[in-house]
């Protein structure tokens, strides 16, 4: 396997401070809120966008020092950028052209990719003709027949209707395969399906990075956690299967740590139930809070608190809603059990 993307930017001017590496032949999601640099990364990788600092190496070749056209580097949008004034099959040849191939060969190029991404049959087509899914494939097309040594992609499904997005995202999946990319994303499913590593960017900084199995089974970062849909609380390991924080201990599967270690506990919201008053017994895991919201979250609703330990949420059946009867500024007892919470150090 090649050495891969290697990156640092920094841009104080947008409060970007970043270093990661995309591993050869690997897809890489780069995830995080909006306004927290991802754009900014990927155009410094492309050559357009020039930061205070920044060292950029594929393969072990020094980009940072090259004009964007010699990077063998491509970046796709949002927007398709077709050239309103060519068919499909000469917009995608245009790369092939601008290399030094002949027009028969650039158009034969063309073509072959044309039918690699399902789009063979737009090779005559203007783009004022085709639709979002169509225009997306046509663009990927384009990208790949330049034969760049890396791809970049800022959101390529973001503007796709419904049906468009997966056909487009079984594409993307297989042309990447083997390649070196990165792919800027929001969406958890597009980074389980297309990526295997995932760099998570928050505030400008790295906070979190690795396989993108971990970050969707274990989340060790906030945003990461509202993404994969979990419940993040972080602190420091106490006693085994314990995390400490300001709001009080949760207990947890143990970790094999010492105490004082820096730990999240993470746990799903189906796993929290929800009381009006303190339930009888004594679970391990008793959590008081104040409703924020209950909102309907696919079969079943979604109740937001918060609480001592931060702010958390739990999954009701809509029995339980009726039950409740549960509105915002209520006291709410939320109880999990300690075998569903797992730890983690970070």
């Amino acid at each position: 396997m090649s050495a891969g993307l290697e990156v640092e930017v920094r841009d104080p001017d947008r409060g970007v401070d970043v270093s990661f590496v995309v591993p050869g032949g690997r897809t890489t999601a780069l995830l995080g809120p909006n306004g927290t640099g991802k754009s900014t990364i990927l155009a410094t990788i492309a050559g357009v966008h020039r930061p205070a600092s920044s060292s950029v190496l594929l393969d072990g070749r020094r980009l940072d020092r090259l004009p964007p056209h010699r990077r063998r580097v491509a970046l796709l949008s949002q927007d398709p950028l077709l050239l309103p004034h060519l068919s499909a099959l000469d917009d995608v040849a245009f790369g092939p052209r601008a290399a030094g191939a002949s027009r028969r060969d650039a158009r034969a190029s063309a073509a072959r990719w044309l039918e690699r991404v399902g789009a063979g049959q737009l090779a005559d087509r203007r783009p004022g003709t085709l639709s979002g899914g169509q225009a997306a494939r046509v663009a990927l097309a384009r990208a790949l027949a330049a034969a760049p040594d890396a791809v970049l992609l800022d959101e390529p499904l973001s503007a796709l209707d419904v049906d468009a997005a997966p056909q487009v995202r079984h594409v993307l999946r297989e042309v990447l395969r083997g390649r070196t990319a990165v792919v800027v994303t929001h969406d958890v499913v597009d980074a389980a399906l297309l990526a295997d590593h995932a760099v998570v960017v928050d505030g400008g900084r790295v906070v979190e990075q690795g396989p993108v199995r971990d970050l969707v089974s274990a989340p060790r970062s906030p945003f990461a956690a509202r993404l994969a849909g979990v419940n993040l609380v972080s602190g420091a390991l106490g006693p085994p299967g314990q995390l400490r924080t300001d709001g009080g201990v949760l207990h947890g599967l143990p970790v094999d740590a010492p105490e004082g270690t820096r730990a999240v506990a993470t746990f799903r919201p189906e796993t929290v139930a929800v009381h009006r008053r303190p339930p009888g017994g004594s679970p391990r895991n008793v959590v008081a809070g104040t409703v924020v919201s209950v909102e309907p979250s696919g079969s079943a609703a979604r109740l937001r608190a918060t609480t001592g330990l931060g702010p958390l949420v739990a999954d009701l059946t809509p029995a339980a809603v009726a039950n409740l009867g549960l509105g915002p500024g209520e006291t709410v007892h939320l109880v999990v059990k300690a075998a569903a919470v797992r730890l983690d150090t970070v």
